[in-house]
């Protein structure tokens, strides 16, 4: 894939007002990645003085989130989660709106596609998938060092460009 941080440039390049949307489960493995991109920006931006970007976490229910988000008024989301695409554990793909339906994505209520849908009607906002390829899904609370490498590479990567 292209540089991470060179692709969210282009796609943020406009924005002023980001909403970032953690999604996962705690229960299942990888599946937290999402969230902990979330958890790890919310602490760093909370020492900023007036961050561009609002985080929202999301768990397996981020469509709860849609009014909050909607209220916030972004002029670009971006949402990360875990993504079973068949590729190397840990690897980070910049997934775009159309791809959605092709790409399974862990353990949500609701379909992604149906919140990022209802996003779309109700505002005039760009979207940013950002898919970490999970090595596990099974039941615990574990980790793997693949999936952590790519947590810390996107946090890193978007405070620096937020």
């Amino acid at each position: 894939m292209p540089n991470l941080k060179t692709e969210l440039k282009k796609k943020l390049k406009d924005a002023t007002r980001i909403a970032v949307l953690g999604v996962g489960s705690e229960l299942r493995c990888d599946d937290v990645a999402g969230l902990l991109v979330a958890e790890n920006l919310k602490k760093q931006l909370e020492k900023r003085k007036n961050p561009k970007a609002k985080i929202f976490i999301g768990y397996t229910a981020p469509e709860n989130l849609s009014g909050e988000i909607i209220k916030y008024k972004p002029t670009h989301i971006i949402i990360i989660d875990s993504a079973d695409a068949g590729k190397k554990a840990g690897s980070i793909m910049l997934i775009n709106y159309e791809e959605i339906g092709g790409i399974s994505f862990s353990t949500h209520k609701l379909p992604l596609k149906m919140m990022v849908d209802y996003l779309l009607q109700s505002l005039k906002t760009g979207i940013v998938m950002i898919g970490i390829q999970p090595k596990t899904l099974k039941f615990g609370e574990c980790i793997s060092k693949e999936v952590k490498k790519s947590i810390d590479q996107i946090t890193k990567t978007i405070l620096e460009i937020i």
